[in-house]
């Protein structure tokens, strides 16, 4: 067996000489946070590889949705979203006083069915938040048109979809806000971080008054703000992992390969990734045929020292705090899927050990 823990995913760390460079600035600076010059220079960074004009960095990744949907979403009103997602995306919309109205899931993509949402509006829907489901992008241009036509506002949990190009450009690009997760498991991260970005220039400036109090000049203050302000130590994260990004896509592109030729897919079916989309391999889900399957491989490679994750589990629709119809496809793929390790210094033979238990356990010679 495994020596070692294998953990489903395990946060990429610099050279901690290069992370030090970056803490001797701000020890020079005495400056830690309030949007310090290392805040801005990875923003600056940021929107230059990702291009995108418009660019705010905040301390976590769920803030930005909240405060999103504070100010672009009529207060008390429906949101329309998907249960196929992290926890986050729907409590963001409860903690704001607002009502989730689920959409089922597309059973390959996994990303809402953009064709069920025209029946879920109602007069009192007010925005659409939708996840791109590890990193693969919604159907934004159908979106897109029913959001015109209802005059509805839509963000994007774009969580997982970091460097994730669709038709030639970020998929941040889409919507009028799309907010990003830096947590310490993203292939891009800052120990805790996030962000949002818009196309749009006003929603951009009345979304920053937002995230820093309300502020507007030292003594005025626009209008009714929180914190949600990244700090210096947060940046220099940033800024010390931003460099190895290209290899951190480019080698989670090699395991997901090894898996996809090693795994016997005859029982088992991997994520179906939308045309014109370029991929950052952020994750390698699994759908068994059924949970029993699922839980059989799940305790398998635990007994392994292999530590796997039911992303996502359980379907949100089925949170205690929350009212929602049936949802065939997201409660059948929340039970049956199993994301495997894929991390930066995952070693070949780790990923053939991994395959080689999963064809054994599922084809039942183990």
């Amino acid at each position: 067996g495994m020596m070692k823990r294998i953990n489903v995913t395990k946060t990429f760390l610099p050279p901690i000489e290069e992370f030090t460079i970056y803490l001797k600035r701000i020890w020079e600076n005495s400056l830690l946070t309030n949007r310090g010059e290392l805040v801005l220079e990875l923003e600056s960074k940021l929107k230059h590889y990702l291009n995108v004009e418009h660019l705010t960095l905040t301390t976590n990744g769920t803030l930005p949705i909240q405060i999103a949907l504070k100010e672009l979403a009529i207060p008390g009103n429906e949101v329309i979203t998907t249960p196929f997602s992290y926890v986050a995306t729907t409590s963001s919309i409860v903690w704001e006083g607002l009502t989730p109205v689920f959409v089922d899931i597309h059973p390959e993509y996994l990303t809402i069915d953009e064709t069920k949402i025209e029946a879920a509006i109602t007069p009192n829907t007010s925005a659409i938040l939708a996840t791109h489901v590890f990193g693969n992008p919604c159907h934004v241009e159908a979106i897109e048109r029913i959001a015109q036509k209802h005059n509805l506002i839509v963000i994007y949990d774009a969580a997982h979809a970091f460097g994730v190009l669709y038709q030639g450009k970020s998929i941040f690009s889409y919507g009028s806000v799309s907010t990003c997760s830096f947590h310490a498991t993203k292939l891009f991260h800052t120990a805790e971080g996030g962000c949002w970005i818009t196309p749009n220039k006003d929603i951009n400036d009345r979304l920053f008054y937002r995230h820093n109090f309300g502020h507007d000049g030292p003594g005025k203050f626009y209008d009714v703000g929180i914190n949600a302000k990244m700090s210096e130590l947060q940046a220099a994260m940033g800024l010390s992992v931003f460099p190895y990004i290209n290899d951190i896509i480019n080698k989670r592109k090699q395991v997901d390969s090894l898996y996809k030729s090693g795994l016997n897919l005859s029982n088992l079916k991997t994520i179906k990734i939308r045309k014109g989309t370029e991929w950052n391999y952020s994750y390698f889900p699994v759908i068994f045929d059924n949970e029993e399957i699922l839980l059989k491989v799940y305790h398998e490679l635990m007994n392994h020292n292999i530590n796997t994750r039911r992303y996502f589990y359980p379907s949100l629709n089925n949170l205690e705090y929350v009212s929602s119809n049936e949802m065939p496809f997201s409660d059948t793929i929340a039970k049956r899927v199993l994301c495997l390790p894929t991390a930066f210094d995952l070693e070949e033979k780790e990923v053939t050990y991994i395959i080689n238990l999963v064809n054994s356990i599922v084809y039942g010679n183990a």
